[in-house]
């Protein structure tokens, strides 16, 4: 059993989005993504399906050339391959859930920053 907090420790960077892991479970790595209204991760795709959960705030989550408007206990799932991009409209908490055969340094490395 791994417990963790999705609001514990929090850290709001000036520039871009921080990232953490909140623990890796037999199927899944659960990632913390907390962005400051503004902030933005550039379109990227992933090898493997996601979950993303928007915990807290409201989130535009651009996809197939869609935006889809995002807000506190929405959840959008994606296969892999797919591109997509997010944009924080105001201070907002993102769980992101990865395949165990993705990897964190992926999801370290998209661009990000604020507009």
């Amino acid at each position: 059993m791994k417990i963790a907090s999705i609001v514990e420790d929090l850290v709001y960077n000036a520039d871009k989005p921080a990232i953490s892991v909140l623990f890796e479970s037999a199927a899944t790595k659960e990632i913390r993504i907390v962005f400051k209204k503004g902030q933005i991760m550039k379109s990227h795709k992933t090898p493997f399906p996601i979950v993303v959960e928007i915990f807290q705030g409201k989130i535009d989550f651009g996809v197939h050339g869609e935006l889809k408007h995002l807000v506190h206990g929405d959840l959008i799932t994606l296969e892999g391959n797919v591109l997509h991009d997010l944009r924080a409209l105001e201070d907002s908490i993102v769980r992101l859930s990865l395949s165990l055969k993705d990897k964190i340094e992926r999801v370290q490395e998209i661009e990000t920053g604020t507009e």
